[in-house]
This record gives C-alpha cells, structure tokens and sequence, in this order.
C-alpha cells in the first residue's frame, strides 16, 4: 500500500495516476471537497483526517503502508516535516513530488521568506493590497499594524468555512473574491483593474496553481509582485514527474 499526501490538484492526480497503474493508494485530505475529488478515483482508499507525526504513524502501521509519496502543498511545510519524521521512525521509505517554479524575471519582483515580511514590503509599495496567497494565513495580514490604512483584498475558495474566517478577520463582502482557480492571464488583469490593485501578493506554487498567469498579469500591468519564497526543507528524496513518482513506487509495488 502506497500512501500519497493529495491535498492539491497534483496529489490527487498522481493519487489517481498511480492507482491506473495498479498501486494500492491511500490518499490524505483534509477537506471535504478534496475527499469529493478523490473519490471519483475507483479503487481508492481515503483519508480525511488531519494527522499529524505520531497521527502517521499509528496509520503507517495500522494500514501496512510501505511506502510515502508526499505531493502535499509546496507551502505546506509541518506535513512534509510530519511524514518525514514519521516515516524515518516507522523504517519505510519518503518521497516528495516537487512541482515546478515558474520562472520569473521582472525588475518590480520582490522575494520575502514570510507572510509577515510580505505584509510589510506591501505597505511600502502602496496602499491597494491584493492578495492571492489563500486564507491560511490571512490573519497576518489582517492583524499587520503596517496595513491599518490599507485596503486588503483577497481572493479565496468559495468555501464556507473559508468565508466565515474572512469575515471574522474582518474582510467585508467588497474585499472578499470567493471563486475556484486557476484563472487565466485575462482574467487575472481584469481582477487586478477591478479591485485597482496597487501591489500582488502571492506565492511560488507553480504554474498548477496559476502562479504563472498571476505573474504575467502584474507584469502586463506594471504592478509590483511580492512573492513569498517556499519553505526550504531537505527532502529525503525528491521527483519532478509523476512518472519518476512511479519509478519509485515500483519498488514496493505488491509488497
């Protein structure tokens, strides 16, 4: 049994990639949607519960997992360090599915390593924020003293509970653009020009998650681009395709 870390779309088509080969998979979510989209995968085992280290180890060994494919967020930081440290403990074996950056240059680009450094850079470049970095980790920006005078946008899923924490951060219907992504480079200018967006905010997810369309709009409109670098973590062992991710579960496969 392979067990796959699917909280994106990626995941969950390597999940489904891997399973069209004839792996066993498990797949983690976290969220009701994404355990909607990886049940159209036949075959499928799922899990939808939040584990954390010891979480994924007691499932390693519950479940007879042999092996981690771990294609969570490139943000998502504790779960890679969780599995990293849950699979050293259990003695079976790690890998990550790394998706791409998106190549970047642009003279009004700026790289900060935190939501926080990103909060004040924005404040420094004008007084329109748009944000495009998720709700996770709105409440930065939303508590930054930096921002007291700015409008702060911010573009989030259409989900319910993701909504509920906008407004208890006291985003107001007018600052909040609840739709699914990605979005193409039109559209993202149009967003952008709507909401007259002085600075962008986003993160290096890759062009999955519509980071390169993000880029090439503030491009075409001149605005300046904080960009907030991905967590750096040594990997055990990293793949770029989901082909070399099924080079490496061809070791356990049956086992």
């Amino acid at each position: 049994m392979i067990f796959v870390a699917a909280g994106t779309q990626d995941g969950r088509e390597l999940a489904g990639f891997l399973l069209a080969r004839g792996y066993a998979v498990t797949a983690s979510v976290v969220s009701s949607y994404g355990e909607e989209l990886l049940r159209r995968y036949k075959g499928i085992q799922i899990n939808d519960k939040p584990l954390d280290a010891d979480g994924l180890l007691d499932y390693i060994k519950e479940h007879g997992i042999k092996c981690f494919i771990d294609a969570s967020h490139p943000y998502a930081a504790n779960v890679s360090v969780n599995a990293m440290q849950a699979c050293h403990i259990a003695g079976i074996p790690y890998l990550r599915y790394e998706r791409q950056e998106s190549r970047l240059e642009y003279d009004r680009a700026f790289y900060v390593s935190s939501y926080a450094e990103a909060a004040e850079k924005a404040s420094e470049l004008g007084k329109n924020i748009f944000l495009t970095t998720g709700s996770r980790n709105l409440k930065v920006f939303a508590g930054a003293g930096c921002l007291k005078d700015c409008r702060i946008v911010c573009r989030v899923l259409p989900d319910p509970e993701v909504l509920a924490e906008c407004a208890g951060l006291g985003f107001t219907p007018d600052n909040i653009i609840a739709m699914q992504g990605p979005f193409s480079e039109l559209l993202n200018q149009e967003l952008f020009k709507k909401y007259e967006a002085e600075v962008v905010v986003t993160k290096n997810s890759g062009s999955i998650g519509g980071t390169d369309t993000k880029f090439s709009a503030a491009m075409k409109l001149n605005l300046p681009l904080i960009i907030i670098d991905r967590p750096h973590i040594e990997y055990d062992e990293v793949a770029g395709s989901f082909e070399e991710a099924a080079a490496f579960a061809e070791k356990y496969k049956g086992v």
